[in-house]
């Protein structure tokens, strides 16, 4: 193997890469409050709504979790300007993140509303609480507690998956990353090096969630 590593032109061209993991810090972060907010009132329908709505959630997040992320953003990037919705790459791939994103969630917030004890909700009923204020103050508080770990995990799944929103050329990491390849040839350089922000990334993000967890819930860690 006669190959000699040149890392050079990849610290030449940090600044691009230190602004494409900035921006898919922004996207995600971004996308996944949107996907909480979706996935609570998804899971409010999917969990007391009536069943034609229960059905239609049902339906998308079926069909969104079991067709590619690739093809998703082709379809919201490529697919709507035959109806006159012209994106950008980014506003397109924050759509994308969210739609994709969201069905994962609504799952997760789901699974957490279905932990409560219905007997918690029945007391509920019982102080004179319709089924929106029970749902808000008694069930909302306790799922999303429940579900911390789950929905942390998926913000930085969706932080990863940001990469394939590059093919739309949206300036986040990845696609910073193929910019510096381009000009360089330095294929294996910069990407062991994207490889390594997206690493750090995500470990850092793992131990700021730890903390939060245990400073938001320590008598859920006590038990």
């Amino acid at each position: 193997m006669d190959y000699s590593f040149h890392f050079t032109d990849v610290w030449i061209a940090r600044d691009e890469l230190l602004d494409g993991a900035w921006l898919t810090i922004r996207l995600s972060a971004l996308s996944m409050v949107l996907s909480l907010i979706v996935a609570v009132f998804g899971a409010f329908a999917r969990s007391s709504g009536p069943k034609w709505l229960q059905g239609v959630v049902a339906a998308y997040v079926e069909f969104i979790r079991n067709t590619p992320f690739l093809v998703q953003v082709f379809v919201i990037f490529f697919g709507l300007p035959a109806f006159g919705i012209r994106l950008d790459a980014n506003t397109g791939a924050l759509i994308a993140m969210v739609l994709n994103g969201s069905a994962y969630t609504i799952e997760i917030v789901r699974a957490g509303i279905e932990a409560i004890s219905h007997g918690q909700v029945e007391a509920a009923y019982a102080l004179g609480l319709h089924r929106l204020q029970a749902f808000r103050k008694i069930v909302l508080p306790q799922a999303l507690r429940a579900v911390f770990a789950p929905l942390c995990s998926q913000f930085i799944l969706l932080m990863l998956n940001s990469s394939i929103v590059s093919v739309i050329s949206a300036d986040e990491l990845t696609a910073a990353a193929q910019d510096i390849q381009s000009r360089t040839f330095r294929s294996f350089e910069v990407y062991i090096v994207t490889i390594g922000i997206y690493l750090v990334l995500s470990v850092g993000f793992s131990v700021v969630f730890g903390m939060l967890n245990r400073l938001c819930f320590p008598k859920l860690e006590a038990r």
